[in-house]
């Protein structure tokens, strides 16, 4: 079942949109066989869309759009598809009355604009959308399928889950498109590639991926085209490998989170953990507390960004700031067993470094971080000189601190 997605809006071509609508299609598509053989985007423009549309159909004939649903003049992408089919639109009453519905409940009334969205392509399925406004709609015809989703992610997002891949499984093949992802850190992808070798022959005929980012390296294994049992044995086994030769780099899988494994692991030991932090300003301690339910393990944190606050709040000895400065091994120990002792926690993470762009020296060049951890009051150090900008610094640090902690308390 090969497929083609068009993603509708001016805004994803000016670049101020990132288009996740065709991400997620094309992995719901790839988990029950199908098979997406293009992607495209194109503006509001009822010849970018007429072309579009023409063309995935000729192609594949069967075409997901997302956009152009709305209650504005320039959501025309029914209009188009409904030309396209020679389908008139209709009004149906009861799209309308859903709709007044809907605004009811939130205190409104429903604008007159949104009558638009009521107008169905005749013999079109309605597609119901209980998340929003524009409903989905489903089109066949000669020259294929036209699967109409709105453009606002979780409308989208939910239509395709509830209405459309049911639909898509029954056309499935039995075959499916799966994928497992390895997640590491600490580790440079040239210098992953280089541990794991000539792997790709050995896990043929899956394939595997190098997915590079500011945290780390994902590698993603994809089985294509393979009976549902047999894809998940090797990806089963071909993860299991991946790990074996990553070692003390893999931290996780799928999608898992570093702070939320931190978190798990605490947890599990009923640890409690603390913060102090001085070049990342917060974001160690907005990546615990982003997770839900962090507060039965996260006490709090101290942001020690001016000496003062180190020797007041933490406790780091006046000596140790004068004679090694703010950035030291030195001072880094004492963040991290002043918090962890002001909090009374079990577990601490420090971190005081040099983002930059400036302020760097020979001895202490931008982008050198020291951090340590404390578990049960046992501090260990490390540092680290950290590539990029203040921003990109300022992360790599906040993933490895953490990644470290967790090492300590698996």
């Amino acid at each position: 079942m090969d497929i083609e997605i068009l993603t509708i809006g001016t805004e994803l071509l000016l670049g101020f949109t990132i288009d996740t609508n065709g991400a997620e299609i094309a992995q719901a598509v790839a988990a029950i066989g199908g098979r997406v053989v293009r992607r495209t985007s194109v503006g509001d423009e009822p010849g970018a869309i007429e072309a579009g549309l023409n063309e995935a159909l000729a192609r594949t004939g069967l075409v997901i759009t997302t956009g152009g649903l709305g209650p504005t003049r320039d959501d025309i992408s029914k209009d188009v598809v409904a030309q396209l089919f020679e389908a008139p639109l209709e009004f149906q009453e009861e799209i309308w009355r859903r709709l007044v519905q809907r605004f009811e409940r939130m205190g409104r009334k429903a604008p007159e604009s949104n009558r638009s969205q009521a107008f169905v392509p005749r013999g079109a399925t309605v597609l119901n959308n209980q998340w929003g406004t524009a409903p989905g709609l489903w089109l066949e015809g000669p020259r294929g399928t036209a699967i109409l989703l709105p453009g606002v992610p979780s409308e989208m997002r939910q239509l395709l889950k509830h209405e459309v891949i049911p639909r898509l499984t029954a056309r499935a093949s039995g075959t499916v498109v799966r994928s497992a992802t390895i997640r590491t850190t600490g580790i440079a992808e040239s210098a992953l590639a280089q541990r794991l070798g000539n792997i790709e022959a050995e896990l043929a005929p899956l394939s595997l991926a190098y997915l590079p980012s500011l945290p780390g390296v994902d590698l993603r294994l994809t089985a294509w085209n393979l009976p549902p049992d047999e894809a998940d044995r090797r990806l089963s086994d071909g993860s299991r490998r991946l790990r074996e030769l990553a070692g003390e780099f893999v931290y996780g899988k799928g999608d898992e989170d570093l702070a939320a494994l931190v978190l798990d692991r605490a947890r599990s030991r009923k640890l409690k953990l603390a913060v102090a932090e001085s070049c990342t300003g917060g974001l160690v301690g907005g990546r615990i507390t982003a997770i839900p339910g962090s507060s039965d393990v996260f006490l709090g944190g101290i942001i020690a960004y001016e000496d003062q606050v180190k020797l007041r709040d933490l406790a780091v000895p006046a000596a140790s700031i004068a004679t090694h400065g703010a950035v030291s091994e030195e001072v880094a120990r004492a963040m991290a067993a002043g918090v962890a002792r002001q909090f009374g926690a079990e577990l601490a993470i420090a971190v005081t470094g040099i983002a930059g762009p400036d302020g760097g020296s020979e001895t202490k060049p931008v982008g050198l971080v020291w951090m340590a951890t404390s578990v049960d009051g046992a501090v260990e150090s490390f540092h680290y000189v950290f590539p990029g900008t203040r921003e990109e610094v300022r992360a790599r640090a906040s993933q490895w601190v953490l990644f470290q902690l967790l090492k300590r308390i698996r």
